[in-house]
Order: C-alpha cells, then structure tokens, then sequence
C-alpha cells in the first residue's frame, strides 16, 4: 500500500507542474486570481477512503474534543478540526519573500492563516514532495518562531510562524505573519495538489491571533472594496478553474441579483439558514432554523446525518452497512417505530430509547458511558455512533410516513428487514462514500436550501462527483454527515459543491455573504 500511494503522489507532483495559474490586473480595480481546476480522479478517489478509514470515528466525538486553545481563543475554532482536504480541485498562486517563492494554495474561507511548508521540514514525506519557503533566502524574513498547530479531521500541520512580504497577484503584503509547517502527517498532505492554505476566515478562529492576508489587504489599502468573491467554473471540460476576484465582484459571474444574509457569528462565514427540501419538499429539519458556512475549502456539502441520510436515500445512494446500524435495527426498530407513531416531537425518540440525551431540540451523543454500556461491553465511541445510527433510522421511517405509505406496511417492512438486517441496506453510509447510478443522474431529485427570502435549487449534475470516464466511471454523492452540537449546531457546511453553482460574494465590510446562479 505504501509503494502505491507514494507512486500516486510522485505522479500527481509532476502533473501539477504541468498546471500553469495565472492572475491579472484589471482595468477596473480589481485583482483577479486564475483557479486552476483539477479533475477529481481515480487516485484522489482511493486516497480518500484509504484516508477515511482512519478517521470515520472522528466526527463523532467532535463535542468532547478541546484543543486548549491551540486554534485560538475561541471555542468556535473546532470546526476547522474536521476539514478534510482530500476532495478539494480548486488551487491559485501566491508568492512568499524577496525574490518570490511561489506556491499553489487553497483559498479556503473556512481557515484564517496562511501556512506553506518549510524548508526545515525533514520528517515528513509529504514536504519533500511539494515547494518549501527557505527564509535565509528572502531579504524582507523577519524571524518570529512561535510555535503552531492547525488540527484538520484527517492529521494536523505544526511549525513555527515567520514573517515576510506575501504576493497576491500584483498585490504585495508587507509585514504578512505566516506559519512555516515543519510537519505535514496524514495521507493528504502527501498526495496533496497543493502546496498550502490561504485562510480568508475572520480573524476570531486564526491560530495565534495572526492576522489574516485578507485583512492586510484591506488595512494596506490594497484593495478597492472591502469585498471579495468566488466563481468556480463547474462546466465539465472547461480548463479554466475559474476566478477569485478581491475588491469586488465581476458581473459576468452571475446572473440576476446576489440574496444576501448577515453573517451572525464572525469566525468562519456563518449565516442562518432555513429549511432543505427534497424535490421540493420539506424535509422539516430546519424548520425552527440550522447555522450554515460558506467554505470554499470543503468539496463537499456536510450537514447532520438524519437529513443527510434522507437526502442520500432519495437519490438511490448506498453506502457500507454498518455493525451499528444493525444493532439499532435489530434492537430498537420496533420500538422506534411505536414512538414515531405515538410520540409528538421526533426528535426525542433516539433519547427516550437511552441511545440519545435530548438537548432541548435534538437528540446528542452522552459523553458519559452508562452502567448498560459497560455491561454490553460498548465504549463511549460506539454509544455516540449507535445514537447516529438511531436519529438515520427514524429519519427513514419518518420519510416513509411522509410518502403516505400506510402504518401496516412501514410496520411491516421494519419487522421484516429487522430479521433480516436488510434496513441497513437502504440507508446509505453517511460518514463515507455514498454512490449512486451514474445513468440515473438525470432522474434525480433537486435539493434546494432556503437561504434568506429565496430558495435556492441544486440540481443533480452538480451534486454528483464523477471519477474516472466510460464504463470504469464511478458517480458518488457531494452529501456527507457532519453532527455538530448546539449552540454552533445544527451546522451545513456549503462547499464547492453548492458555491460551483452559487456565485459567492463575501462582504466583509458589511458583514454578509451573498449567492446568485453563477454563469
């Protein structure tokens, strides 16, 4: 596996080279940022479930982790703990020190610091496979060396901060702090396409209190709006990427007029969100209202698994069965089916069956291990996965209720397929790869989510990834679970899954952020 993976990573080195990026003044004001786009291929396909299996359990004890403030200050910084890069095809070019050194970078709106390898990396492969920033050779370094950590989902980058001119395009930051990573563990970083991240977060979540690169461009004066904005170009077989514009927006991106809401927790891009719909249809989960981000540095869009698991059983995806899953169903599906029929809040069912505490308005993982836990043997990770579990199955039951079929029949579809454990099949692994029928695609329900006064449509050509062409091709869902707990959740988390179809403009002066159908 090791000789494979790093055969994988030496290709996608060299092909990288091959990848030029571009910039350019316009005569506007503008600064304008080429993304290159890079295809979502076979070998970032098995890099990633090679990776997931190593983290699958991660996202399950998010409520209990604490980083002792090494993501800054502030409690609202765990988020970026469960970034996972793997799937992320949209790269630019900036350049650190005098003379430059370039660099291939994310602009990442769900981050706030700005990190490229160093030099002094000497035990981590995947520096030795990317561009590496050597201080001694820039005349404007100036030495800092504090140290620092960014933990993502999938390992955690850890270095020291420097200092020195960044170049953005034709914009030069003086004075810009940086973290110069000296160790880059996990898979993805070494089969990376990119180089580093450049955070466009707010300041509130960067690590040391580092102001970000954005905000020297606005405190430099560097740019003609406090505004800047994404247009990832979607269209298959274009080689442009598409554009980063700072300073403004350019109208070409987008048709009709930009829906605009207030950001409501500075940290990350964080907006109030209503209800998803499934064709049209509401789901009801966010009916009393769910948090959502912009982060052009997830591929994907994440929200919580009970919504997550519907949206992936409307569409025909399957996914791994899960011990879990059968566990719930082998042991509560009757029961569970009694309290939907009975019970006025849904919500409270996983609770009432001891697989859940409810916290006021959801069901949530005990981070207390019950007597019956020990009894059975289960560790505090498989109680947390078991309430996931349970809020997916009665999130099916519910959807079945909802499409009118008669209580006899969902009655005795669960009796049925709970002795033969097949419910499990028909829910679709949410923390993984979920796939679907690639010749279905035109066939699939369009999900919308209502942002604002407006509900905005996603159709199933861009919700789709596909890997690799002809008959070898493979079509997997762009939804994948993320749970995250009140008061931050219920959270989504827009990737470039929905900003490819959104035109994005993020308005830090008036702290907002606007969508409108990118062209």
């Amino acid at each position: 596996m090791g000789v494979k993976l790093y055969d994988v990573a030496v290709s996608l080195f060299f092909s990288s080279l091959l990848l030029p990026l571009v910039f350019c003044e316009s005569e506007d004001g503008l600064l304008r940022i080429g993304l290159k786009k890079i295809k979502y291929d076979q070998n970032s396909h098995i890099a990633r479930r090679f990776e997931s299996k190593e983290v699958k359990s991660f996202p399950q004890s998010f409520g209990r982790r604490n980083f002792g403030g090494k993501l800054g200050d502030s409690e609202d910084t765990d988020i970026v703990a469960l970034k996972n890069y793997m799937d992320a095809q949209y790269f630019g070019e900036i350049a650190v020190g005098t003379p430059p050194q370039k660099f291939t970078v994310i602009f990442d709106t769900g981050s706030s610091n700005l990190w490229v390898p160093s030099a002094k990396c000497h035990f981590s492969v995947a520096c030795f496979l990317h561009a590496k920033y050597k201080g001694k050779e820039s005349s404007t370094y100036k030495k800092n060396g504090t140290s620092a950590a960014i933990h993502y989902g999938t390992g955690a980058i850890s270095g020291f901060f420097s200092q020195d001119s960044v170049k953005v395009g034709h914009l030069t930051l003086r004075n810009q702090d940086f973290i110069e990573a000296t160790r880059e563990p996990s898979i993805t970083f070494l089969v990376a396409k990119f180089d580093g991240i450049l955070g466009l977060g707010f300041q509130e979540i960067s690590v040391g209190k580092a102001v970000p690169v954005w905000y020297n461009m606005v405190k430099q004066g560097l740019v003609k709006e406090q505004i800047f904005s994404f247009w990832l170009n979607r269209h298959t077989g274009e080689e442009e990427g598409g554009e980063i514009v700072f300073g403004g927006v350019d109208s070409s991106h987008y048709e009709g007029e930009h829906t605009y809401v207030p950001v409501t927790q500075k940290g990350y891009w964080q907006f109030k969100m209503g209800d998803v719909l499934i064709d049209g249809k509401e789901t009801g989960y966010c009916n009393e209202g769910c948090s959502a981000i912009a982060d052009s540095g997830t591929s994907l869009l994440a929200g919580p698994t009970a919504v997550i698991t519907m949206i992936n059983h409307a569409i025909g995806a399957v996914g791994v069965v899960s011990q879990e899953c059968k566990t719930v169903v082998d042991q509560y599906g009757q029961k569970i089916m009694d309290l939907l029929l009975t019970e006025e809040q849904p919500k409270k069912v996983c609770s009432q069956i001891g697989l859940c505490t409810f916290d006021g308005t959801r069901g949530v993982s005990s981070s207390i291990e019950s007597v019956v836990d020990e009894k059975n043997g289960w560790s505090s990770g498989h109680h947390n996965a078991l309430c996931s579990t349970c809020e997916m199955t009665v999130a099916w039951i519910q959807n079945q209720l909802k499409q009118n079929l008669t209580q006899d029949r969902i009655l005795s579809y669960v009796n049925e397929n709970c002795d033969k454990l097949q419910l499990c099949d028909r829910l679709p692994s949410p923390m993984g790869e979920s796939s679907v029928d690639c010749s279905k695609i035109s066939s699939m329900p369009s999900i919308s989510f209502t942002i604002g006064d407006k509900i905005l449509k996603l159709p199933a050509a861009q919700y789709i990834l596909k890997v690799g062409e002809g008959t070898a091709s493979q079509c997997i869902s762009g939804f994948t679970a993320l749970d995250i707990p009140p008061p931050r959740g219920p959270l989504w988390i827009l990737g470039d899954v929905f900003m490819g179809y959104y035109h994005t403009v993020f308005d830090y002066k008036n702290a907002r952020v606007g969508f409108a159908k990118a062209t």
